[in-house]
């Protein structure tokens, strides 16, 4: 009997590497539906190659050349996001949640309603809003998968060990293009530079974030909230080779190390074959590498970001959709060329101190609008301040 499967999100970074996964085995798998923001040349190859029941739109200016492309299958074509609940009827066995950004979180939390099994890898829907997302799970008896490397990792390692065992976790960062730039060139730092990631092929968004080490704090909060492990136990530090994706100790003594190339279809692949015999084409193993792991600590002159982690909460709080909003709207501002790349940290840490933001420290998320009523006020303030 074939999975059936959902992709929101299919034509990002992760999407796409999902669909290539599936293209290798359609015998084995069914595609219900295929969304996209605007990206219709992809959606289409995708819509062609897998022939999905059904894919969906934002733009609207594009259902019409959609429909002429597509008329040869059987593929439904629906417009917005927003009818996910229309088109599918009946649970799926496994959907993958890859829209970017905090507009991925309403989707999201639809998409667990029809979904056996759910993989997100959206980064803002985890940081703002886990506990609507955790009530929602289980809720629907859904089962959640972690696809980001660092939080697949920990889960490998962990493997249902209790809290109490656990003395440290170590999540590894690359350090992003300008890990060795002297820091008098920060200032000529310009967008182009910045999308330029080392090791890993992502979008502009999460490549900027992995440049000012803002996507590490982001997945400290997410692990912390993912495994309900005390914040205090993380640490973060420098592995350029982004071979090791997570490191954890136990009070046992024991020290426990995952390695992985810079490829996510690894981690897709696992949580679309979960606890399956199947093989998967990777390099061998790279014993160069692992003769020269080359740790390091995180210089806060080059990487101000970290000191953030001291302001996040160890609960469940509307400070973190502050955070994640503000970073956004930044980084926004930058790839537009509005603002600087130093100015993006410096902005952050004014905005986050703000008194009218801190007081979210103290609101527990109960419902959606609440978060996004506070994206909206936050990405407005962080507008009227940062634009010189």
């Amino acid at each position: 009997m074939k999975k059936k499967i959902i992709i929101l999100g299919s034509t990002g970074s992760i999407g796409k590497t999902t669909t290539k996964l599936l293209e290798k085995d359609k015998k084995n798998f069914s595609i219900i539906l295929l969304t996209a923001d605007k990206n219709y040349v992809e959606l289409i190859k995708q819509a062609i190659k897998l022939k999905p029941k059904n894919i969906i739109i934002n733009d609207a200016s594009k259902i019409k050349y959609l429909k002429k492309k597509l008329k040869k299958q059987k593929t439904k074509i629906f417009l917005n996001i927003k009818n996910l609940k229309k088109i599918v009827k009946n649970k799926v066995d496994y959907t993958m949640c890859a829209i970017s950004g905090l507009v991925g979180l309403a989707p999201t939390l639809e998409a667990i309603s029809f979904s056996k099994n759910i993989a997100i890898a959206n980064k803002e829907s985890i940081v703002c809003g886990w506990n609507l997302i955790e009530s929602t799970l289980k809720k629907n008896k859904c089962k959640f998968l972690p696809i980001d490397s660092e939080h697949f990792s920990i889960k490998e390692l962990l493997n249902d060990s209790k809290n109490y065992q656990i003395e440290e976790i170590i999540i590894t960062a690359s350090g992003g293009p300008f890990l060795n730039l002297p820091l008098n060139k920060f200032k000529k730092i310009n967008p182009l530079k910045a999308i330029k990631h080392p090791r890993w092929k992502m979008g502009k968004k999460i490549s900027i974030d992995s440049a000012t080490l803002m996507n590490k704090v982001f997945e400290l909060i997410e692990a912390h909230k993912i495994f309900k492990i005390d914040l205090k136990k993380f640490k973060i530090i420098i592995h350029p080779n982004s071979y090791v994706h997570a490191i954890v100790k136990f009070k046992n003594g024991l020290s426990k190390i995952l390695v992985h190339d810079t490829d996510m279809k690894i981690p897709i692949f696992n949580s679309l074959y979960e606890k399956k015999n199947k093989k998967i084409t990777t390099k061998k193993i790279d014993f160069k590498t692992l003769n020269n792991l080359n740790f390091t600590k995180v210089d806060t002159k080059r990487f101000p970001s970290i000191k953030l982690i001291n302001k996040i909460p160890n609960y469940n709080s509307l400070y973190e959709t502050v955070i994640v909003s503000a970073n956004d709207e930044l980084v926004r501002l930058f790839l537009k060329k509005s603002i600087s790349f130093l100015k993006i940290t410096e902005c952050l840490n004014k905005i986050t101190s703000l008194n009218q933001f801190i007081k979210y420290k103290k609101i527990y998320p109960k419902k959606l609008s609440q978060i996004i009523d506070l994206d909206e006020t936050v990405r407005l303030k962080t507008r009227t301040l940062s634009i010189i």
